[in-house]
């Protein structure tokens, strides 16, 4: 998991802003159940080309005891037929009802899996892992890794395909793989304005890269000139952001992504969305946003859907929804805010765990990667 506070006061830090939001004033709520309720949601503020928000339900859950080969799913991505699943303890993936494993005995550079992306040109399946780069092509894998390729570092956080390039993340930086000449450019502190060279995220859009730097906000790079800049938080506060609006909430990035001409940036303080001009800054104080500890983003169209570790959120930047499990019952609750009005929906069954930390979404399906297994869901009708 992307859990690695390099300094011991960010954890006091966390605490900090949860007691910060104390005393805001609670939306009024009420009850209904989800089948009240239909497939969307935050229509009252739309005009009639837009989209309203998506509800999913009906979550159906899998873990060591019904496929997995353990309960621990970091990522999960959906590929046509098939659902790609990264545990801890390698490859999952079901196709044709069926789950089926691979491991480093057939040839996965290693078990724990923490990124997959697919080439869209190639069908080839890219798999960050914690130690190397797996390329899943004609139902063979071959391995990249500091040692035989010049890779930046063998524990990859992200991994996203963009044309002949293949993108990582990386514990010792940035790396681009061109698929053609089979070169490494690696970006580290040395070449690129970052603090120190730990990456957490990293995503494409038309005619840039964004990489979530520790400590160092977001590191923007133009493909056509190769030149960077950074997005930091302005105030340079490590405990609040005291400026709303201003920059990204937090230095402390964990991931970013990409969609529609918006870039979603998720911190383990809060979240941030940038339309190329303004920054909007989100809280779970001042949002519907679960939690400010947010381990993974994935922007699809309009919608941002945040894996926190209190629940799997959605927004469009004014409307969210929010899902979460009950302790000691397999039910759960849906909490959709729209402005001053809350609702509250029964769920059952529920997602398998609040701790999620990937998440994946094509068509009517979403997929959510969490602690105690991955779970998917159907777009309410």
């Amino acid at each position: 998991m992307k859990i690695h506070l390099k300094y011991p006061t960010l954890l006091v830090l966390f605490v900090m802003l949860v007691i910060s939001s104390w005393g805001f004033v609670q939306p009024k709520e009420r009850t209904e159940s989800i089948k009240d309720t239909s497939k969307t949601y935050g229509d009252k503020n739309r005009t009639a080309s837009e989209k309203p928000m998506p509800i999913y339900g009906n979550w159906i859950s899998y873990d060591s005891k019904n496929g997995l080969p353990g309960d621990k799913a970091y990522c999960v991505k959906i590929d046509g037929d098939r659902v790609l699943v990264g545990t801890h303890e390698g490859l999952a993936v079901l196709e044709n009802g069926k789950w089926k494993t691979y491991t480093t005995e057939d040839g996965l550079a290693h078990n724990g899996i923490l990124a997959i992306d697919v080439d869209p040109l190639t069908g080839d399946v890219w798999l960050g892992t914690m130690g190397g780069l797996s390329r899943w092509s004609t139902g063979k894998f071959e391995n990249y890794t500091q040692m035989n390729s010049g890779m930046p570092n063998d524990l990859i956080y992200a991994v996203t395909c963009d044309g002949k390039d293949v993108w990582v993340a990386t514990g010792g930086g940035a790396g681009c793989y061109n698929t053609y000449t089979r070169k490494w450019e690696i970006f580290t502190e040395e070449n690129a304005p970052m603090h120190e060279p730990w990456t957490y995220g990293v995503c494409a859009s038309n005619d840039k890269i964004y990489i979530a730097a520790w400590g160092g906000g977001i590191i923007e790079y133009t493909k056509k000139t190769k030149k960077f800049r950074d997005y930091v938080d302005p105030d340079g506060n490590m405990e609040i952001d005291l400026f709303p609006d201003d920059g990204v909430v937090h230095d402390i990035t964990t991931g970013a992504s990409w969609s529609n001409g918006i870039l979603w940036v998720a911190t383990y303080f809060g979240l941030s969305r940038y339309d190329g001009v303004h920054w909007k800054g989100y809280f779970d104080h001042d949002s519907g946003l679960a939690s400010n500890f947010i381990n993974y983003i994935k922007a699809k169209d309009d919608i941002a859907f945040i894996c926190t570790d209190q629940g799997l959120s959605t927004t469009d930047g004014e409307n969210w929804i929010t899902y979460t499990t009950n302790e000691n019952s397999k039910n759960g609750k849906t909490i959709l805010l729209n402005g001053a009005d809350k609702k509250e929906l029964a769920t059952s069954p529920s997602l398998a765990h609040n701790f999620t930390i990937g998440v994946d979404v094509e068509g009517d399906r979403i997929w959510v990667a969490t602690s105690k297994g991955v779970s998917r869901g159907q777009l309410m009708k």
